[in-house]
C-alpha cells in the first residue's frame, strides 16, 4: 500500500510550529478473521484512505497524529487478533481518538462459520486463535472475542453471501466522495426460508400480504417486475403499512443521526425472497430517498429459487 508523504507543506493548517492537527476522517475495519477485512481495506484505499493493515490499537493514535501533520486527510486501520492485545486495547483507542478530535468509525465484518470454515478450508490455512485445537474452536474463540467491539460498529457487513464486487458496493456507499452522508440506508429483501440476513438493524416481515406465487401468471415473475409490483403494492393492507413504517422509520432516523449512526439496513422479508419483499423494499427505498436519505435496494436471495 503507498505510503503517505508526510512532508512539511505551505498549508497554514501544515505549520509545523503549531501542535494542533486537523481532524482526519478515520476508518478502523475490525472483525473476523477469514471475513473479508482485507477485502475491505483495498476498498477503502480505492476510495483514497491510506490504509495500514494489522496496526496495534496502541499506535493508531500516534499514526493518525503523523497523518495529520503531513497531507493524510483519509485514514484506515485493519485492526483484528493478530494484534494480540486487542478488544480492551482497541475501545481505548477509539475512544482516545475520539477524544482528540478525530471521530473513527468503525466498520466490523462478519461471515457465518460455515462461511468462514469453507473460506479456510479452500485455502489450506490455520485460523490465528486455532493453536492446537479445531478450527471451529479458533471461530469460536474470535467470536467470544470480538463480541464487545461488534456492539459498537457504525457500519456492520455480514459478507456471507456477497461478492467481492457486493462488498465494494457496500463500501462505496457508505464512503464514496470523501465523506459518508449522515446516513445511508440499504433496503434488503430476504427469503424467510433462507436465514435472517444477521446485518439487518431493523427487519420487516411481508408474508401477511397475499402471495404472488400462487398466481400462475406471477409465479415466474419477480417483485421488480411491473405485474407484481402493482399486485403486491395494490393489496388493501399494503399502502397502509407502507404508510405506518414510513411514519416509524421518520421517527427513528434523527435518533440515528445524533447518536452518529452512518449506516442502517432495513431488511424485508418474504417465503423466497422473490416476490413480496423486493417489491416491497423497492418501495421503501424510493420513499427514504424522498426523505432524504440515501438509500438503494439490494435482493439477497433474488433468483436462488
Amino acid at each position: 500500500m503507498t505510503e503517505p508523504d508526510l512532508s512539511a507543506s505551505t498549508s497554514p493548517a501544515l505549520d509545523p510550529t503549531t501542535t494542533e492537527t486537523p481532524p482526519l476522517e478515520v476508518v478502523i475495519v475490525t472483525g473476523l478473521s477469514g471475513a473479508g477485512k482485507l477485502s475491505a481495506g483495498r476498498v477503502l484505499e480505492d476510495l483514497g484512505f491510506f490504509v495500514v493493515d494489522n496496526l496495534p490499537p496502541g499506535l493508531l493514535l500516534p499514526m493518525v497524529e503523523l497523518g495529520a501533520r503531513g497531507d493524510l486527510r483519509r485514514f484506515a486501520a485493519v485492526v483484528d487478533v493478530r494484534s494480540r492485545a486487542f478488544s480492551s486495547d482497541l475501545e481505548e483507542a477509539l475512544k482516545t481518538l475520539a477524544d482528540a478530535g478525530h471521530r473513527p468509525r468503525l466498520v466490523y465484518v462478519h461471515a457465518r462459520d460455515d462461511v468462514l470454515i469453507r473460506r479456510y478450508e479452500s485455502n489450506r490455512r490455520e485460523h490465528p486463535l486455532q493453536g492446537s485445537g479445531r478450527l471451529i474452536d479458533g471461530i469460536e474463540a474470535e467470536r467470544v472475542l470480538l463480541t464487545g467491539i461488534a456492539g459498537e460498529a457504525d457500519l456492520w457487513v455480514d459478507t456471507s453471501d456477497l461478492n467481492v464486487h457486493q462488498l465494494r458496493a457496500t463500501l462505496e456507499n457508505a464512503f464514496r466522495d470523501g465523506k459518508a452522508p449522515p446516513l445511508t440506508a440499504t433496503v434488503l429483501s430476504f427469503g424467510f426460508k433462507y436465514g435472517l440476513p444477521l446485518d439487518a438493524d431493523l427487519v420487516v416481515d411481508a408474508r401477511f400480504l397475499p402471495n404472488p406465487h400462487w398466481i400462475p401468471e406471477l409465479r415466474s415473475h419477480t417483485g421488480q417486475d411491473p405485474d407484481v409490483r402493482d399486485y403486491v403494492l395494490g393489496q388493501d393492507d399494503a399502502t397502509e403499512f407502507l404508510d405506518r413504517y414510513t411514519d416509524v422509520l421518520r421517527l427513528l432516523i434523527p435518533g440515528y443521526r445524533r447518536e452518529g449512526k452512518r449506516y442502517l439496513t432495513l431488511a424485508v422479508g418474504c417465503t423466497g425472497g422473490k416476490h413480496r419483499s423486493v417489491a416491497i423494499a423497492e418501495e421503501f427505498a424510493r420513499r427514504l430517498v424522498g426523505e432524504g436519505i440515501d438509500a438503494v435496494a439490494r435482493h439477497r436471495d433474488l433468483g436462488r429459487e
